[in-house]
């Protein structure tokens, strides 16, 4: 049976648009905002994930099935295909991540490890800086998916860092370097859905994502500093490291993105980031170390160079094999293995669902294919970095099973959050409710350069991929470029605007990614906060706003007055 999507099912805009967002607005509220008396009696904001996305999912059913007239069975296989999304590939890395960790702090190198970054710098500043910004940009280009938080979240738990701080910083600090993550994965599905050559959409991304590269250290540590109550001179107090940091990969992006290869511009940058911060601090150091209030400053253990060497290991083994399995020559090899890739089209799904017009040019068969890639899968990757650490480090049988167990145990509940959060997104997916609110803001006119890198945000907030919002939305950002050149409202060529317009998609997405539900659920269960999922929301939302903003006034000069920057 077909299934139309019905962007206007009330045939009213603005009611049609409010019954689309109540799914979205009812997950945000649960988790921010509701008052729940604790079992004490005291008052907080916000209940349980899993409550929260469970009533969310309900909602979410009902509109699709009695106002976006869904057939039954297709909003039921839409929130099985999501479950499943939720638990392979996304929950996969999350677990993978969670053991690797696991193993390094049972098998003791981890305690190694935390001495061999202090010695770098024992300051908690450019520590953050180094893990979250540098070494998740490189993770985030190697793999993406939420491998960068769930890794980077997980190592700076483990160097002491709380939890709750843990978590915001790695999920700012996962902004800037997404729209180039997991090889380029989201420049090529917007190349895929607009026809435009990728590396011209790379270059448009390159000349926007750069400012926002030097911007997010600066931003991450001030956020880290206000935490504590410490004045902003703190922040300037290390803004040597913070401009090499991010300017390092600033550089980086700008010429890879422009001139060689979009699909290496992460890759490079975090690694150029990370070699320069850490040469910058062996010759210079903040004039005072920063540290937690009522924390001492924790002098290094000096620790023989091979047992350095093996705690690392961990980490360059999961550095390599991840960029190997993400690397195209080796990961069509290893999918050309028999059984190593299973593709089930999803029944009352597949070939049923249609976009149409106006969100494309004409009705358009929406996909649904469920790819279990198990070999080629980041998070595979990643567990095999865990196996292998597991055994050059000689771990026995009792730690093991402590290492599973202890995985185990503190990823029950996010893994059920995170199906259901997936389950909640494909159900508003494949209704078409996620269109109809990118639709309300292409009726913004002349202002519309700015909605678009907000349209991007509000697709990464929604899906919680900047390629699946560059997969929704690309083709719509084109088609609305076309319209606002034709009528005269874009002084831009009609090459200009597309390009601009939907490479905004992608820039102004990538400031979407620190709220969506799945990001917030990986890193809370990563930094291992479960229940802290509504106080990191509420926490991050507005950064992600106040920068996404940012990114919708850098387009609007593109568009008005600097249209040279457009390739």
């Amino acid at each position: 049976m077909e299934y139309l999507q019905n962007y206007n099912p009330l045939g009213n805009t603005f009611a049609s648009t409010l019954a689309a967002a109540v799914p979205v607005v009812t997950l945000l509220y649960l988790l921010a905002l509701h008052p729940t008396k604790t079992h004490r009696g005291d008052l907080h904001k916000g209940i349980a994930a899993h409550k929260a996305a469970s009533i969310a999912v309900l909602i979410a059913l009902l509109i699709s099935i009695f106002i976006f007239k869904m057939p039954a069975k297709t909003a039921g296989m839409s929130l099985i295909f999501g479950a499943m999304y939720g638990l392979f590939p996304i929950g996969w890395i999350v677990i993978a991540a969670m053991f690797l960790y696991t193993i390094t702090v049972v098998s003791g190198l981890f305690e190694i490890l935390k001495d061999s970054v202090a010695s770098l710098s024992n300051d908690r500043r450019i520590q953050a800086i180094l893990i979250a910004f540098s070494f998740g940009a490189f993770v985030e280009g190697a793999a993406g998916f939420g491998t960068p938080v769930a890794i980077s979240g997980a190592l700076m738990v483990g160097l002491g860092f709380r939890p709750l701080e843990a978590a915001i910083l790695c999920l700012i600090a996962n902004t800037a370097p997404v729209a180039y993550g997991a090889l380029g994965t989201p420049i090529t599905a917007l190349s895929t859905v607009t026809g435009m050559p990728e590396m011209l959409i790379s270059r448009m991304a390159a000349r926007q994502l750069p400012f926002f590269s030097l911007i997010v250290p600066i931003w991450m540590t001030a956020v880290q500093v206000r935490m504590d109550r410490q004045p902003w001179s703190k922040v300037w107090e290390v803004w040597p490291a913070l401009l090499v940091a991010g300017g390092s990969f600033a550089i980086t992006q700008f010429v890879i993105g422009n001139f060689i290869n979009f699909q290496l511009v992460d890759i490079l940058g975090g690694v150029a980031s990370m070699a320069a911060l850490a040469l910058f601090t062996r010759f210079w150091q903040p004039p005072n170390t920063y540290v937690h209030e009522g924390h001492q400053t924790v002098i290094p253990r000096k620790h023989p160079p091979d047992l350095v060497f093996r705690a690392w290991l961990p980490w360059a083994l999961l550095t390599v094999i991840v960029f190997a399995w993400g690397y195209p020559p080796i990961k069509s090899r290893l999918e050309k293995i028999p059984h190593s890739v299973a593709i089930w089209k999803v029944n009352n799904v597949h070939g049923s669902v249609y976009r149409t017009p106006p969100v494309v040019e004409k009705k358009t068969l929406d996909k649904a294919e469920y790819r279990f890639n198990w070999l080629t899968a980041p998070g595979t990757a990643i567990l095999i970095s865990a196996l292998l650490t597991g055994l050059l480090t000689q771990l026995n049988s009792q730690q093991w099973r402590q290492s599973v167990l202890i995985t185990a145990s503190r990823l029950r509940l996010p893994l059920l959050t995170i199906c259901l959060i997936l389950s909640m997104g494909f159900i508003t997916k494949y209704s078409g409710m996620d269109a109809v609110l990118g639709l309300a803001f292409t009726k913004t006119g002349w202002l519309y350069p700015f909605f678009a890198a907000m349209l991007g945000w509000l697709g990464v907030a929604l899906t919680g991929s900047d390629t699946s919002s560059n997969a929704l939305f690309g083709s719509l950002q084109t088609i609305t470029a076309r319209r606002l050149v034709a009528t005269g409202v874009l002084p831009l060529s009609a090459d200009q605007a597309m390009v601009l317009l939907a490479s905004a998609n992608s820039t102004g997405g990538v400031m979407g990614k620190m709220i969506d539900a799945q990001s917030i659920v990986v890193a809370a269960a990563a930094t291992q906060q479960h229940g802290q999922e509504g106080p990191i929301l509420r926490f991050v939302f507005w950064h992600s706003v106040a920068l996404a903003l940012l990114m919708g006034m850098l387009v609007m000069v593109q568009a008005y007055l600097w249209q040279a920057s457009i390739p």
